[in-house]
């Protein structure tokens, strides 16, 4: 076993250090981090992380108790894919591009490496305040035996972190690294509002030449181009999660 492989697994013995506010549940293996937040989150409470010790995947989920009518509040989507992003630019090795793929695919060099998934009380109308909200994220770290069997290799096929030089950064620095992120986020979204957490998320976006990309107040997205506009749910793209292998719960290879 290599130096770094050994560090992943000694790292997955310790418990995360977070910010003030933070509070973790680690859970085994063969847990499922935004699943336990989901249905856990009204005695989780705010700042709540989920934690699943794995060696192969980042796997966490954090809750958030928004202020907002649910219209609004769900855009905290964008602010938790900012928050990945900005964990990945932190410790991956330099000069390898990073963009997310609508509305929730994070890509690192071309490659999918994982994304995000965002949740909220099935009952609450886009005027309510909803009580909870969870953002939950997963991220491939290492590649593993049979993966090379699987893998499409075409555009955007799925990657490990592992397979693009991560040689130090361990599961537990990510997860510490992601909620900082996450601090630095809630910051901008109190001062400076929404829409510059969701600018930045479009600064991010995989772009096509004469396209130009926006996002509605309610979260979808807007493509605009010489033939016209075309609107896109977000509502509907977090339901079908294309970036998530359902069925053997981890990112798509």
């Amino acid at each position: 076993m290599s130096a770094s492989a050994s560090s992943r697994l000694a790292s997955l013995r310790r418990d995360p250090v977070l910010p003030p506010g933070f509070s973790a549940t680690t859970l085994r293996e063969s847990g499922d981090a935004f699943a336990h937040a989901v249905r856990h989150a009204p005695e989780l409470g705010a700042a709540s992380l989920v934690w699943v010790r794995r060696y192969d995947l980042v796997e966490f989920a954090v809750v958030l108790e928004p202020l907002e009518p649910l219209m609004t509040a769900r855009l905290a989507h964008y602010m938790g894919m900012n928050a990945l992003a900005d964990m990945m630019a932190i410790h991956c090795p330099p000069e390898r591009p990073l963009s997310f793929g609508w509305p929730d695919a994070l890509l690192l060099d071309h490659g999918l490496i994982g994304g995000g998934r965002t949740a909220w009380p099935s009952a609450c109308a886009d005027d309510e305040t909803p009580e909870w909200l969870v953002f939950g994220a997963m991220l491939r770290a290492v590649a593993m035996p049979g993966d090379e069997t699987r893998r499409s290799f075409a555009v955007g096929a799925g990657i490990a972190m592992d397979e693009l030089g991560f040689e130090d950064v361990t599961p537990v620095d990510m997860v510490e690294s992601f909620c900082r992120h996450l601090m630095l986020g809630s910051d901008e979204w109190a001062t400076r509002g929404p829409r510059a957490v969701v600018k930045r998320w479009l600064d991010r976006l995989g772009r096509e030449p004469g396209l130009r990309h926006g996002i509605e107040p309610n979260g979808d997205l807007v493509i605009k181009s010489q033939a016209g506009e075309e609107h896109r749910s977000l509502i509907a793209a977090l339901a079908a999660a294309d970036w998530l292998d359902a069925e053997r719960g981890e990112p798509k290879l």
